[in-house]
């Protein structure tokens, strides 16, 4: 089942976007937090392919934040009288972009060519589609977009990596395992020299 959890508001660049979590105002029954949490994998859909990412980031948004002023009408009041008001508040995910599926249906991993427009709805990825998406031509595990989170996800990078092979390691194979695990290692080495810089 596919459930829609965010709008594209913004972008940051070409494989970074922004998007605003849908909320009661917007739906009777919105997403709750665990569909948005970090390294959740999302597809958008533009035109006849589907672009796939991963939430790499979460911010609230309450621009309230500061404004002492007096109140002209009770909280409850609002929601009759300027209901736009409430919805002003909110929680912002940033996707990042790790690759696409063509309209043949094949999978890539890599930057996807097509810009993704505003208001594109941001929906969550299933676990049997996310763990095909690692699949290459062969069956055999990939990762290709493991440089794009490096250089992107900034200071997440690394958790955000450590997190997605945590999704990935009970449905591998022991060859897999054994190559995530390299991986992981090597992970933890660069966090320790990050640390040290």
């Amino acid at each position: 089942m596919s459930l829609t959890i965010a709008k594209i508001i913004k972008s940051n660049s070409h494989v970074d976007y922004v998007g605003r979590v849908i909320d009661t105002l917007d739906v009777s029954d919105p997403p709750h937090s665990d569909d948005y949490g970090f390294a959740q994998f999302v597809t958008l859909a533009v035109e006849s392919s589907r672009v796939i990412g991963v939430i790499y980031n979460t911010l609230l948004f309450n621009p309230e934040y500061g404004n002492f002023g007096p109140r002209l009408s009770p909280r409850p009041d609002l929601a009759i009288l300027s209901p736009d008001y409430l919805n002003e508040q909110g929680v912002l995910v940033g996707v990042l972009l790790l690759g696409w599926q063509d309209e043949a249906g094949k999978l890539h991993h890599g930057v996807p060519r097509r810009v993704i427009p505003v208001g594109c709805e941001v929906v969550r990825m299933d676990d049997a589609a996310m763990h095909e998406f690692h699949k290459g031509a062969h069956g055999r595990l990939q990762l290709h977009y493991y440089s794009q989170i490096i250089l992107h996800a900034g200071t997440l990078g690394i958790p955000l990596i450590e997190a997605i092979i945590e999704q990935l390691e009970p449905h591998t194979t022991t060859e897999e395992r054994q190559r995530l695990c390299v991986l992981k290692k090597s992970l933890v080495w660069q966090r320790t020299l990050g640390g040290r810089l």
